[in-house]
Formats: C-alpha cells, sequence, structure tokens
C-alpha cells in the first residue's frame, strides 16, 4: 500500500474533524429541488446518530451538515446518483 500524500494544514483539519463539528450549509450551496434529484438521493448524503441519537445530516461532498427537512426539499450542483442506481448492486467485475 502506498504513501498517503501530504495535506494542507488546513484541508487535513477539516477533513480529520468528526461530522458533528462540520458547519451547515447554506441558501448558496442548496437550492430548491421538486423532483427526486434531492439530497436525500445523493450518492454524497450521509446520516449518522449524534448527540441523544439525534440524526445528523451531512453532504461527505461538500464536507457540510444539512438542516432536517432540507435533504427532502433541496440539492446542490454537485448532486449525482447512487452507484447502486447506476451499476446495480452487485456489479459483475471483469
Amino acid at each position: 500500500m502506498g504513501v498517503p500524500l501530504p495535506r494542507p494544514a488546513v484541508l487535513a483539519a477539516r477533513y480529520d474533524s468528526p461530522v458533528d463539528e462540520w458547519p451547515y450549509l447554506d441558501e448558496g450551496m442548496l437550492r430548491r429541488a421538486r423532483s427526486r434529484k434531492v439530497c436525500m438521493t445523493c450518492h454524497w448524503f450521509r446520516h449518522h446518530a449524534g448527540v441523544n441519537c439525534i440524526p445528523v445530516l451531512a453532504c461527505q461532498l461538500h464536507q457540510g451538515l444539512i438542516t432536517h427537512g432540507e435533504h427532502l426539499t433541496s440539492r446542490c450542483q454537485g448532486w449525482t446518483d447512487d452507484m447502486t442506481r447506476l451499476q446495480g448492486w452487485a456489479p459483475e467485475v471483469a
């Protein structure tokens, strides 16, 4: 396995910080959507149990948190279809 490449200190601190400490995505990043192309159906959407088991919604692409409810009605420019929908659950390997 190769040696990881060094990252600038600012990026390293951001990627190494826990998801709970990421900033919330603002209205400039997310825009309203009236289709199935919303944060919840995006490849980059993640959720996990936070403090007191309250769900924390996050976007791995932008390293930011998503306000509850926004994941159902908004998306960003980086929305991509889930890889399982594109390739199938267990694609054949040649």
